[in-house]
């Protein structure tokens, strides 16, 4: 089915209704004296919360934002993909794809959207405007439900290829962090005739191989890398191997499938935040959390794990589509190890922000990726 069909978020009350309750509902578990975040969430943080999810934070005007984004599904290769597409008001706009990672969602680029699409309007260059797009990850949000088994990064940059076709898009560029990090250089690979360009950020993936001589920031990234990989990655460890063991508790516990991400945007966000909210904002936060929630795909985008830890093993090779990277506090990329998979043309490291720079930084990261393809518009 090659249509395309606009889509309109609509949650019914029922559905609101239920996620108040359970969260009135919540069995909290008791804390062992004396312990903090090294244990996990720690259970006043996350009862302060709960506490606000429940009844401050307002899902309609999050709603409503997001339906402010042109927004459409379409069917690929069997499955349901949701997503936004934003054109721009300049003609010669670039198209470019953005794809989020885990635990993040669409929303996570609602700050960047505008300033992109219309830079004109935000006091740059119109000649650096960009026509958006940016679907949800199979098993993601409106993405649903998941057509089968499969769905590892590769087949997903093969569904992108095919959504920007369907779309009449024929030269883009590709973004993404997190997933999208690892997705968008894909795409590349296989659509290298198409993509003028790859930009990309969060990588979590620890540098394998020969590391050679490190600069002592180098050094301490990799210190840091190696922390969190022996303290912070039982989550990865669980959803790549018992994936639907754990959608049981994420899809029956607002509080449960709220802990499970929050956690995520404590450590992988700017280092210099104390608390999540610090970073992101809480109600941001919270609007992410109740898109997982509602769509009940804490479950599904789980299994984006176990697909690629049993996806065949194909070394990737290096691309010649170029290749521009935003380097921030918590991503643990080194240049040197990056040019053996990259055809590396644009490098820039930040000192502030983290993982999920278009929420945290959207400033910064779309200056970087204006940057970045300002020179590869007209070859």
């Amino acid at each position: 089915m090659r249509r395309v069909n606009e889509f309109v978020i609509d949650v019914p009350e029922r559905q609101l209704d239920d996620l108040r309750h359970r969260l009135e509902r919540t069995r909290w578990p008791a804390p062992v004296p004396g312990t903090g975040w090294e244990r996990g969430v720690p259970l006043d943080y996350l009862t302060g919360l709960a506490g606000h999810w429940l009844t401050r934070y307002s899902w309609r005007e999050h709603e409503a934002r997001l339906n402010r984004f042109p927004q459409f599904r379409t069917e690929i290769d069997g499955q349901r993909i949701h997503f936004l597409h934003v054109r721009s008001p300049e003609p010669d706009a670039l198209p470019l794809i953005l794809t989020h990672g885990w635990p993040s969602s669409f929303a996570e680029y609602t700050e960047v959207i505008g300033p992109l699409t219309d830079p004109r309007a935000h006091g740059a260059d119109p000649a650096d405007a960009f026509h958006v797009v940016v679907p949800s990850l199979p098993g993601f949000g409106f993405s649903t439900p998941l057509s089968g088994p499969g769905w590892n990064h590769a087949r997903i940059a093969r569904a992108w290829a095919a959504l920007m076709d369907r779309l009449g898009y024929h030269r883009y560029g590709a973004q993404g962090g997190d997933t999208g990090s690892i997705v968008s250089p894909e795409l590349g690979r296989i659509a290298p005739q198409n993509v003028v360009g790859v930009h990309i950020n969060g990588q979590l993936a620890f540098p394998s191989g020969d590391l050679g001589d490190l600069s002592p920031d180098e050094a301490e990234r990799i210190a840091a890398a190696e922390r969190l990989r022996q303290v912070g990655t039982g989550y990865a460890d669980l959803q790549s191997t018992r994936p639907q063991t754990l959608a049981y508790a994420l899809n029956d516990s607002p509080a449960g499938q709220l802990a499970w991400i929050v956690e995520k945007f404590w450590e992988w966000t700017d280092p210099a935040k104390a608390l999540p909210e610090d970073a992101v904002g809480r109600d941001h936060l919270l609007a992410n959390v109740t898109l997982y929630w509602l769509t009940a795909t804490g479950a599904p985008s789980a299994h984006l794990y176990y697909e690629v830890r049993n996806a065949p093993v194909t070394p990737p090779g290096p691309t010649g589509v170029p290749t521009g990277i935003a380097l921030f506090p918590t991503d643990p990329t080194i240049r040197h190890v990056a040019e053996r998979d990259h055809n590396l043309v644009h490098w820039t490291e930040f000192s502030q922000g983290g993982h999920f720079a278009a929420t945290e930084t959207p400033a910064l990261l779309t200056e970087d990726i204006r940057a970045f393809y300002h020179q590869l518009r007209n070859p």
